[in-house]
């Protein structure tokens, strides 16, 4: 038998069925990548209806077939040489079928109904992995998907070009999904191979049987009746996979080191992977609108508030002329070298921030100056696009508010700043990157909805806009400017900074707030010590006091002691239990009290917005092997801080001496090995290296920063080639 899985599907009276069913192979058609994590997607060469008669004609491509958004892209729908082309391949493919005069063999459902001449939708699709192969390149993998609407079953047939040109069908791997409705709502989906017993799995294209009819299976199931509309586009929509898929894996090769010299505190693989994904986006945008528009010449680009700029060094490197700016420097800065173009600077939206000869303005989690950045390139010039990455929810002159309930405030944002673009004139596309990130949507400018003629017309309903969002500006007689928002802070309007003091005349909304250039920490950790100590005894305290005292119980079940864990509580009960000075101390923090507790994890451990007292016993070793950074930075920190639970809990700590982390009492104190490399760095004799000793070292530190003599400086060009 060759029937790999079956999955049973209810309908539940939704009547999503069979409607669902195809929408749910659309997905493993188009993007097989949500399934199968070693793909980096599939580009759609051609599609159209054919015949199952004698003449095998293929007729224009039918885009409502299988939905748009293919994830090929630009190139994903066109087919090279056109109903012809489809239909030549169809005839090809048939007459090599096992069964012989065009059929399916056993046990696959055969195409067609009464009278065999019927119509059949084929789609021929290249699947793109998502690695580079570790020997010599495999040529693409084609596959022609045939549906067949009548008996519900979409089948796969694998080829294989030969020296002639000519594809043949890699009879061993073909596959075929069913749909089959067997009685009112109950129906059932099932995977069919040709011939299971000569199945070849290459790991990637085409993974284990096993993994058909359990991974996909149950995949195309869920689908089939959750299927929901996306309130997104598609990823990548505007641009070719397939390009994508390469110029990514050569841009991840070419500055992978990146991760292993990294200095900043920031997470390096998801920074580095995801500004080189942002950047391959860009290149090949930037190359479809040469072509598109006939250029010759690469764009020109501003990252406004580029941050760490290893973006700009990327796109400088690729051969496009640019800078960024951004209000505070970067320790990365220094190792990128002359041919990256920083500046640390202050950007004010007004007449002294345009770009008049830059072709390309971006901006990557941009944050205040999200919505500007279409003014900016509207203003700037006629030719000037822009490239936005939306993260925080910015709006004109501070943070956005929302206004409607019915959209996620995700999504309103979105909405709010392609609304912007609009305004502005431009013909605004939205697209979907694929970055380790939950904010991915990108909206793109890069064509005007106006003639040059009405430009002046433009930039008045552009002031005028921005005039309907901001809310009753109030001057104070000191000369600052604020807003009557209730996004205000209540401390009053702040004061501008003294570089938007001198171009005051020419700013477009006096009061604009730009980031602080020394970034303000928030998150509970610049707290005095005695007040953090102070509302952790008091929450301890109420804990414990909360319920009568319990036992303990060790994993077999067995009461061991009666050392008291406490109750627990809701954040809200136990904010109600703290006094009002304190509550508003704690809300000038990002997180407020819950970011006070997660941080004092050795005492609390905080679950679904309920807090608990930690009980160390119960704490399960990490079955994932650490990393021998993290390994080493645990061994250094044994014993370094006093236990808590040794010096306040009622029935001191519930682990031995010599099982606590911590230390019980001063005489087990050692000093933290952390603290004295800290010191080290502060040697004044001696000099930041970027790199070199880096990558023999870098698991000694917790934040990357080494030192060599002056005349040794290189920078990261060295290493990224």
């Amino acid at each position: 038998m060759g029937l790999v899985g079956t999955a049973a599907v209810w309908d539940g009276g939704a009547a999503a069925l069979p409607h669902g069913f195809w929408a749910a192979v659309r997905v493993w058609l188009e993007k097989p990548q949500v399934a199968n994590r070693r793909l980096c997607g599939a580009a759609v060469e051609a599609e159209g209806t054919v015949l199952l008669g004698e003449g095998g004609e293929a007729f224009p491509p039918l885009v409502a077939g299988w939905g748009g958004g293919s994830g090929g892209g630009q190139e994903g729908r066109a087919a090279p040489g056109g109903p012809a082309e489809l239909g030549r391949l169809w005839r090809e493919v048939r007459g090599q079928l096992p069964a012989g005069q065009g059929q399916l063999p056993p046990p696959l459902t055969p195409w067609g109904g009464p009278g065999r001449h019927c119509e059949l939708r084929a789609v021929l699709r290249t699947l793109l992995p998502r690695g580079r192969p570790l020997g010599p390149p495999a040529p693409p993998t084609k596959e022609l998907a045939v549906q067949d609407v009548y008996n519900g079953t979409v089948t796969f047939l694998p080829l294989e070009e030969n020296s002639e040109g000519k594809y043949q069908v890699k009879k061993c791997n073909i596959y075929q999904i069913q749909l089959t409705h067997i009685k009112d709502e109950e129906w059932c989906v099932s995977i069919v191979a040709a011939f299971p017993e000569d199945w070849f799995s290459d790991g990637i294209a085409y993974p284990k049987l096993e993994w058909l009819g359990n991974e996909l299976l149950s995949k195309l199931a869920k689908w089939s009746v959750e299927q929901k509309p996306s309130e997104f586009k598609s990823t990548l929509s505007l641009i070719s996979i397939a390009k994508y898929s390469k110029v990514y894996q050569d841009l991840k090769e070419k500055y992978k080191e990146m991760v292993k010299v990294w200095p900043e505190v920031t997470d390096p693989e998801k920074f580095v992977y995801e500004d080189v994904a942002i950047a391959t986006y860009l290149l090949i945008l930037w190359e479809e609108e040469r072509k598109e528009k006939g250029l010759t010449k690469k764009q020109s680009f501003v990252d406004l508030g580029c941050g760490n700029g290893l973006l700009v060094h990327i796109l400088n490197n690729e051969g496009h002329s640019g800078r960024g700016i951004d209000v505070r420097r970067r320790k990365i800065w220094d190792m990128y070298g002359p041919e990256t173009h920083l500046e640390e600077s202050t950007i004010i939206p007004g007449d002294s921030h345009l770009f008049p000869d830059t072709d390309w303005l971006i901006g990557n989690h941009s944050d205040e100056l999200t919505p500007w950045i279409p003014v900016i390139a509207a203003r700037s010039s006629y030719s000037c696009c822009y490239f936005v990455l939306p993260c925080c929810f910015f709006d004109f002159h501070g943070k956005y508010s929302r206004r409607q309930s019915k959209k996620t405030q995700y999504r309103e944002y979105l909405d709010f700043v392609a609304k912007v673009g609009f305004v502005c004139g431009f013909h605004v596309e939205e697209d979907c990157l694929r970055i380790p990130s939950t904010k991915r949507v990108c909206l793109i400018g890069k064509n005007r909805t106006y003639p040059p003629t009405d430009c002046a017309l433009i930039d008045k309903q552009i002031t005028q806009f921005i005039d309907n969002r901001q809310t009753c500006a109030v001057v104070t007689c000191d000369g600052r400017v604020g807003f009557n928002h209730k996004d205000c802070t209540d401390g009053g309007c702040k004061e501008l900074p003294e570089n938007a003091t001198e171009t005051a005349g020419t700013t477009w909304m006096p009061g604009f707030q730009p980031r602080e250039k020394v970034e303000q920490i928030r998150n509970c950790a610049s707290l005095p010590r005695d007040f953090v100590d102070d509302v952790v005894l008091n929450v301890a305290n109420l804990l414990l006091n909360a319920a009568p005292q319990k036992s303990c119980s060790n994993r077999h079940g067995e009461n061991t002691d009666t050392w008291n864990q406490g109750e627990s509580l809701s954040l809200k009960e136990v904010a109600e239990h703290l006094n009002k000075e304190t509550l508003k101390r704690l809300k000038s923090e990002y997180g407020g009290l819950q970011t006070l507790l997660k941080n004092n994890h050795q005492v609390f451990e905080v679950l679904n917005g309920r807090v608990h007292i930690r009980d160390w016993r119960k704490e399960k070793p990490s079955r994932k092997t650490k990393p021998e950074v993290k390994r080493r930075l645990s061994a250094e920190a044994f014993k370094t801080r006093l236990c808590w639970f040794f010096i306040h809990h009622p029935d001191g700590c519930s682990l031995p001496s010599e099982s606590c982390p911590y230390a019980h009492g001063t005489e087990e104190l050692r000093q933290s090995q952390i603290i004295k490399k800290k010191k080290h760095l502060q040697n004044p004799g001696l000099t930041q290296h970027p790199h070199r000793p880096l990558l023999e070292q870098r698991h000694v530190l917790p934040f990357c920063i080494f030192f060599t003599n002056e005349k040794e400086i290189c920078n990261i060009n060295d290493i990224c080639g």
